[in-house]
């Protein structure tokens, strides 16, 4: 693990990353990137939840604003409609899920989690985009997901340039870093956000180069599932990139990775095995400790 803690607090409940886990992405959007991850009405909501945690996912994530690039703005109103009530049926139905929120405001991350039940709060701005959202994280008291984004999603991907991708990623965290944890925040996992305001190029070099991302100290997310580094690479569509996102889910495991966000949990699942194989180790959670 290289010194990264081997437990997050999900509100009472250690998760165990001494094994990579796997995130199941939850869209209760009408035009995200992958048509295969949206979900509409308490019935599918629930269905996908299921499905996800019998394919052995750890934690589920619910997003109810479309962050694909050139992506239309959503009011703070219709997100939270469409994402607190979508969290408030899987702990109804569902009281053991582990579910984070997908927000970059603050206000809705904190009513998903003080109403609805979620545990963990995954932020695509990293605290850029809403300057209550660091003080939030703190008083909640819950594991924070900061990823790293250069712009917004209407305009993140219009000319992003970086001097040396990974340095001036890790720079931006380490900042960051420093001041969650001068404020209390325990439990902060790292996402170098692949695809945004990143050119292909971009991606891969973090993905070749990311195990760089360890020296920080604490878990690392890779959130590569079907994305466009993908499917322009292979000229497919996102429909067709389920392959493409097992191999490079592999690579990202080999490079560090504690969390996969995706789309297809079986296949990641069976990804984290394999790789946990090939590392010598057990590929089994162990019980969580008194």
């Amino acid at each position: 693990m290289n010194g990264k803690p081997k437990y997050i607090n999900t509100g009472g409940t250690l998760l165990d990353l001494s094994i990579p886990r796997v995130m199941g992405i939850i869209n209760v959007t009408p035009d995200s990137f992958y048509g295969g991850s949206r979900v509409h009405g308490e019935k599918e909501i629930v269905e996908k939840a299921l499905s996800m945690i019998s394919d052995g996912a750890a934690i589920l994530d619910v997003g109810g604003y479309s962050t694909r690039p050139y992506a239309s703005e959503v009011s703070q109103d219709e997100e939270g409609r469409r994402v607190l009530e979508a969290i408030r049926i899987i702990k109804r139905e569902i009281p053991d899920a582990i579910v984070s929120v997908d927000t970059f405001r603050a206000r809705l991350a904190f009513e998903a989690v003080s109403e609805c039940g979620a545990q963990i709060i995954n932020d695509i701005s990293g605290g850029e985009a809403d300057q209550e959202m660091f003080s939030t994280v703190r008083n909640l008291n819950v594991p924070y997901i900061m990823m790293h984004m250069q712009g917004m999603p209407g305009n993140m991907q219009n000319n992003p340039v970086y001097n040396d991708v990974v340095a001036d990623i890790l720079k931006w965290f380490g900042k960051k870093i420093v001041t969650l944890q001068e404020g209390g925040v325990k439990d902060i996992i790292l996402d170098p956000g692949f695809g945004f305001g990143k050119t292909i190029m971009h991606n891969f070099e973090m993905l070749r180069r990311f195990s760089d991302f360890s020296i920080a100290g604490l878990p690392l997310l890779a959130g590569i599932s079907r994305k466009s580094m993908i499917w322009k690479t292979l000229e497919i569509t996102p429909d067709e990139a389920l392959n493409g996102t097992s191999v490079l889910n592999a690579a990202a495991l080999l490079g560090g990775a504690d969390i996969l966000r995706v789309h297809d949990v079986k296949e990641a699942v069976q990804a984290v095995k394999l790789i946990c194989k090939l590392k010598n180790t057990t590929g089994e959670i162990k019980p969580k400790p008194e």
